[in-house]
């Protein structure tokens, strides 16, 4: 069977990417594996602390691996920003295939000697789990905004080799002008520093991740997964299409009370949010 890394190395080799996808329920899950099975392509999907706490960790690896199965296409569980080593261990003993350890809000230390733990602890383990390192800082939320967070802090090649070197880390997210969460007056997000991108991957030659890829131009994606980010998050877009998919059936179906049938149509605005960025990230 083809791992993740192994999946990682093939998109970053022939210049496309993986699509990551949050989830928070199983109408997300269901919508995403439609979509990567009409694609016919790999996906990565992606539960924070916050949507497996909701979900349940051992919980989401089942239900990935089961429609994995039943689909007949490769599916990955990612321990999406974690804070914690506590809760990263947690993640790999539940059975997911990467983690994130999230420590851009600790000091550079802190962060390394966490991170260093984490890798420490994936190595040991009787799968091959990778780990995402973080740095930069990109805001922490992934909704509608008002304005840029506050202390957005952009990663400097510098930086990122030094803690790739220090930590052993797989795979490295860095703040190259994204941003977790959607501009609400405009719907986009600025524009990413490409070449920015293109210096981090050149210092570090290890697999890079945009997170906050909602909202971001068709143009800098494609631009951003040449110059070497193999994995894109999304999840802000995948939020605003199941809420404007709910409140148009209790607008157009006051009177219906089953789950199943006011669902459906959740379900099916994330597969067409999903199958768009896939093809997208594809080269389709």
């Amino acid at each position: 069977m083809t791992t993740l890394r192994e999946y990682i190395a093939d998109v970053a080799a022939r210049g496309v990417a993986l699509g990551h996808f949050n989830i928070s329920n199983m109408e997300g899950l269901w919508g995403i594996a439609q979509a990567a099975k009409n694609i016919g392509v790999p996906v990565i999907i992606g539960l924070s602390e916050g949507e497996r706490e909701f979900f349940g960790m051992r919980q989401a690896v089942l239900a990935v691996r089961s429609v994995s199965e039943d689909f007949g296409i490769p599916m990955f569980v990612n321990a999406d920003h974690t804070y914690s080593f506590e809760k990263v261990k947690e993640a790999i003993d539940a059975g997911v295939d990467a983690a994130i350890f999230d420590g851009t809000e600790l000091t550079a230390e802190e962060r390394t000697e966490t991170t260093k733990k984490c890798v420490e602890y994936a190595r040991a383990s009787e799968r091959d789990v990778l780990i995402e390192g973080e740095l930069g800082y990109i805001g922490r939320s992934s909704k509608l905004l008002d304005e840029v967070p506050e202390g957005i802090e952009l990663t400097s090649p510098e930086e990122a080799a030094a803690f790739v070197k220090d930590t052993g880390v797989d795979m490295i997210a860095p703040a190259v002008g994204n941003l977790h969460g959607i501009l609400k007056k405009t719907m986009s997000n600025p524009r990413l520093e490409i070449d920015r991108i293109q210096h981090i991957r050149d210092a570090t030659s290890i697999p890079l991740v945009l997170h906050g890829g909602s909202g971001t131009d068709d143009e800098d994606f494609v631009a951003a997964i040449k110059a070497g980010m193999a994995i894109v998050h999304i999840n802000t877009e995948i939020r605003i299409a199941w809420k404007d998919a709910l409140a148009k059936n209790f607008v157009e179906n006051p009177d219906e009370v089953a789950p199943y049938k006011i669902m459906r149509g959740t379900k099916e605005a994330i597969q067409k949010v999903a199958e768009k960025r896939l093809m997208l990230f594809s080269g389709m």
